[in-house]
Formats: C-alpha cells, sequence, structure tokens
C-alpha cells in the first residue's frame, strides 16, 4: 500500500508531543522548532499535546519545564495544549469500532507465554514478537475471569509504503510488523493507538519528528488505512550525534532546555544554532526566526544525523550578545540571575545601584562574552568589595616596579577634572608616553589593581563605570 496523503493544499497542522516525565530536552526542543517553523513557514498552525498516558511517570513539575521551555525558545503554540489522558474514552471508542470491523481482537495470552514467544522467536532469528495465538481463535475458547488486551489485527501479506518527506520511501514487510496492543487488560490505551487518534481528531497534516520514530509510521499508517482515515504527510528528521558522531548523551550537550538557559545562552542563539542541525539555507548559518520562517522548508532537511558542537554554540551565542541591546541583556539577566548567581559569584538581590552599573558596564562587557554567565563573571569587578581578592596571575603581576608605576599614575588620575573614558584615556596615554612605555606595560597592572583579573572589559570603561572614588581607592589598596 502506497502512502497517498502528500497533498498540501489544506493548511498545515503540525505539532509537538513531548511525554512530560523529564525537562525538554535539546533533541525535544529541536523537534518542536522545525515543527514550529513548518507551520509558520506554511501560514498553518502548530499545536501541543502533552503525551501523559503514562501517569506514573508524568510530573506536573515536568509539564511546567516544557511549556517553560517552549515559552522561553519563543516557540508559541495556537491553541491550549491537548492533554492525551483525558481523550481515553474516544480511544477506547475507535478501538471498539476496530473490533467491529474485524480489524481488531481480543487476546488473551498471558504475561509468561509472551515472554516464551520472544525466546522461541530469538532463537529462530526471528524478531521478537506476538506470533498471532489469539488472532482467529472463536471467543467461545475464551479463559474464564481474564480480562484480554485488544491487539490490532495487522495485514500479514505484502507492503507498508511510506513515502516519508525526509527519507523518501521506505518499504516496511507486513510479515516483520506484528498485531501489536491497542488497549492493555486494564483498558489503558498504548501510545500507539492513541497518537494515531489524537493526530486525527486534531487534524495534524505533517507528523515532524525524529527517525527513531520511522518503524512507529508504518504500524500507524496500518491503523490510519484499517479505519479509512487519510495519513499525514510523514518527515522523520535524523536524530543529533556528538562532535565524535555518536549518538547525542549528557557528555556531548544532551541536556535540558533550562540547563542552556543556566548556562547563560540566549534564546535566540539557540534557535538559530538548533535550526541548522540538520537543516540547511544554502552557506546561511546566522539568520533571524523571521528568515528562518521565510526560508524553512522540509526539502532542506539533511538525510545525515547533525553533529552537535558546543564550540560553535558559544561562538554564535557571542554573537547575538554583542547584537543585542543592552536592554535586552539586562532582561534575560534579570529572568535568570537566581540561576547565573552562583556561577558567576555575584552578591544576591543587586540594589538599584548595582543594576545601573551593570547597564552602564553593559557595552564594554558584552564584546568579550560569549555566555551570560561569562559576561557576569567579567562583571564581578563592579560589585567586589575592597580589599579586591586578586587572582594569581593578577597578582604576579603587581610586582614593585607596577607599585611603582601606579603610585606614579595614581597622582595623574588624582588632579584629572574630569572622568570620562574619553578624558582618561588621553591621561593614561599622556603618562605612558612621557614614561615611554607602551600602553599595556600601564594598562595590565591598572586592570589588575582594578578588577583583580588579567582580563577586563577596556580600562578606560572600567575606570569610567567604577567612578572616581572607587577607581582611586582600589589603586590605593594596591600601594
Amino acid at each position: 500500500m502506497t502512502d497517498v496523503s502528500t497533498n498540501t493544499s489544506a493548511r498545515v497542522v503540525t505539532r509537538f508531543a513531548p511525554s512530560p516525565t523529564g525537562f525538554l530536552h535539546i533533541g525535544g526542543a529541536r523537534t518542536a522548532l522545525f515543527n514550529w517553523l513548518y507551520a509558520r513557514a506554511k501560514g498553518g498552525k502548530f499545536l501541543l499535546r502533552i503525551e501523559d498516558t503514562d501517569r506514573k511517570r508524568s510530573t506536573p513539575e515536568a509539564v511546567a519545564a516544557i511549556l517553560d521551555g517552549l515559552d522561553w525558545l519563543g516557540l508559541r503554540w495556537d491553541e491550549d495544549p491537548l492533554y492525551q489522558h483525558t481523550r481515553a474514552e474516544r480511544h477506547r471508542a475507535v478501538v471498539a469500532a476496530l473490533l467491529e470491523k474485524g480489524r481488531a481482537y481480543r487476546c488473551y495470552a498471558t504475561p509468561e507465554e509472551l515472554a516464551a514467544m520472544r525466546e522461541r522467536a530469538r532463537a529462530e532469528g526471528r524478531p521478537p514478537g506476538y506470533d498471532g495465538t489469539w488472532r482467529d481463535r472463536h471467543p467461545s475458547e475464551a479463559p474464564e475471569g481474564v480480562k484480554p488486551a485488544i491487539r490490532f489485527k495487522a495485514p500479514r501479506e505484502g507492503e507498508t509504503v511510506i513515502e516519508d518527506a525526509v527519507q523518501g520511501r521506505v518499504v516496511f514487510q507486513n510479515a516483520n510488523l506484528d498485531d501489536l496492543v491497542l488497549l492493555r487488560s486494564d483498558g489503558t490505551p498504548t501510545y500507539m493507538l492513541s497518537v494515531v487518534v489524537d493526530d486525527h481528531d486534531m487534524g495534524i497534516t505533517h507528523v515532524i519528528r525524529g527517525d527513531d520514530h520511522l518503524t512507529n509510521a508504518a504500524r500507524q499508517s496500518q491503523i490510519y488505512d484499517a479505519l479509512g482515515w487519510q495519513r499525514p504527510v510523514f518527515a522523520h528528521v535524523p536524530l543529533i550525534h556528538g562532535p565524535d558522531g555518536a549518538k547525542l548523551s549528557k557528555r556531548h550537550g544532551a541536556l535540558g532546555v533550562e540547563a542552556y538557559r543556566a548556562m547563560g545562552y540566549l534564546p535566540e542563539a539557540l534557535c538559530n544554532y538548533l535550526a541548522r542541525l540538520g537543516w540547511s539555507h544554502g552557506d546561511d548559518e546566522i539568520f533571524s526566526m523571521e528568515q528562518a520562517i521565510e526560508w524553512f522548508d522540509l526539502s532542506g532537511i539533511g538525510r545525515a544525523p547533525a553533529r552537535f558542537d558546543f564550540a560553535k554554540l558559544a561562538n554564535l551565542n557571542g554573537h547575538y550578545i554583542r547584537g543585542a541591546s543592552d536592554e535586552v541583556l539586562i532582561a534575560h539577566i534579570r529572568r535568570g540571575l537566581g540561576e547565573f548567581e552562583s556561577k558567576a559569584e555575584l552578591p544576591k538581590n543587586l540594589s538599584k545601584e548595582e543594576w545601573d552599573k551593570l547597564r552602564r558596564a553593559m557595552p564594554g562587557l558584552k564584546e568579550r562574552a560569549k555566555t551570560l554567565v561569562e559576561l557576569l563573571e567579567n562583571a564581578r569587578y563592579l560589585f567586589a568589595k575592597r580589599p579586591l581578592r586578586l587572582e594569581a596571575k593578577a597578582q604576579k603581576l603587581l610586582n614593585e616596579e607596577a607599585r611603582a608605576l601606579l603610585r606614579a599614575l595614581l597622582k595623574e588620575l588624582e588632579t584629572l577634572e574630569e572622568w570620562n573614558a574619553a578624558s582618561l584615556e588621553r591621561c593614561i596615554k599622556a603618562f605612558a608616553e612621557e614614561k615611554g612605555l607602551k600602553l599595556g606595560k600601564v594598562a595590565q597592572p591598572l586592570r589588575a589593581a582594578l578588577t583583580g583579573r588579567t582580563i577586563s572589559p577596556g580600562i578606560f570603561d572600567v575606570l569610567e563605570v567604577l567612578g572616581r572614588e572607587e577607581s582611586l581607592a582600589r589603586i590605593r589598596d594596591r600601594l
């Protein structure tokens, strides 16, 4: 049977359907992004379904984390989220219709019998699966007092063909697809059934997901066909791998979206990076979400797994930080301050004066940072209490010769009338020239005295933001 659901004249409807048993991981975020982009590119709808039929493992905390992660990324859904567990009666009604059509049957196999079937299949070199024991048996043979599972009566002969928008034509031999369970013996619907019914009822036209679901697409297509429903267009995207080519794991960066936020990545940068993991538009690497919407199409998704690269993500994030307005960066920092404080060793509950000081320092800070955490680490000097704790390298810089130089510079700075970056630059450059020194020979010990570090924003900006009184006091502390 050939997949005939390639008609895209109807309004496109995509969906993201996570299971709330954990946080929104980076692979799920990319799946959500691709679905969101395709819906926006085609003027369609992007829907959200929470697949929470596993009530024991589904948690409200995980649901909240998924919703928060999508919201932070800017991937807003178009209707209220659908919670799959609320639709169990509808799922059972569809199974009843399949039983009536003769496309499903009651199975009384015990767990022990099923385990024995799997062992026999392995011993004979066959894929482990159900052998159809109850497929054609008469109901009168049913054991008393045993609640049956309901199985789908899958076609035994021929092929199931998926015309996949990414993978191309994929053929499955029906002999290798066993009779899957639709309803468990306790009456709860299975994932395979629920997905088909919900996608149909939600009007989903395109199912865009990881290629680990490709076999599921064959099984689900058989259910669509048995019910006389049109299949959606399937698009199975290769999974993300680590830089070494192995399946993405935590050591590579398979973390929750909230972890990337806590590490100081901007949502715009993460979306840009995820869009390029497996999809391309020519040689374009950096683009806005508006451009991504304009360009996105399933034909741009490759068949090879994409490789996650933290260095590329960090460089891209640095680009977005440099291009962001100071107010936007302050807003991101305010939202994530609780996550950033410990990493950047910031004081808790910054005062209004401290926020103002950070805002004034932002132009210099953002030029040298690849993450917001790195930016705030570089801003520690703003809030440090005197006398500053010096890093080892800064301590080494402030030898007797350097202190003598600072002592002489201090006299010049104390008499400076205007305290701004321009006048400070003129003063210090003139001082260095008079001493026959390169600017760096003066700037480095001055930086160590003012920030306690050997790396900081431009030294003239540091002096201006700290102000005359604090700057001079920090220099005196080192003398």
